[in-house]
């Protein structure tokens, strides 16, 4: 009697691990588009991504980069201070209000050939905000300030 539950508890916390193994490998297959990992513009430059990685990209719109593109397509580069990327929005969306040179933005997207095709862009929603992420990147840069003001 005593052999028989003790086989049954094993076989019940081995059945428990396998179901949990098994909604952990789905949980992980069903966000794996949905995770898209922030870069500075420097992480970019040292550590290329694959072509067909979605990632973010994160920094300052750099003075006198914007230009315009057929539509609602548009260029313009972001910069950390020590490294800059090409961008070219390719979404179907126009840029946010506050999206401005100088300001900080983070878009998603891929890089391809040199150049990073956004198909979304996130704009700070007040004067002093900006996203922790572009915070983190340009201290490490030192060349963030902090906001003055109210």
């Amino acid at each position: 009697m005593r052999g028989l539950k003790k086989q049954r508890r094993v076989q019940v916390i081995a059945l428990a691990l396998i179901c949990l193994a098994g909604a952990t490998a789905l949980i992980g297959f069903a966000l794996r588009d949905g995770i898209n990992l922030f870069r500075s513009p420097t992480q970019v430059v040292e550590q290329v991504p694959s072509p067909g990685e979605i990632f973010r990209l994160g920094g300052l719109v750099a003075d006198g980069s914007i230009s315009t593109g057929k539509g609602v397509q548009f260029f313009f580069d972001i910069t950390d201070g020590a490294n800059t990327v090409a961008v070219k929005y390719v979404g179907n969306d126009l840029p946010p209000d506050l999206f401005e040179e100088g300001q900080g933005t983070i878009a998603t997207g891929r890089f391809k050939d040199g150049l990073f095709e956004a198909t979304e862009l996130l704009a700070k929603h007040d004067e002093s905000y900006m996203p922790k992420e572009v915070i983190d990147a340009l201290k490490e840069q030192g060349i963030y300030q902090e906001p003055t003001g109210s």
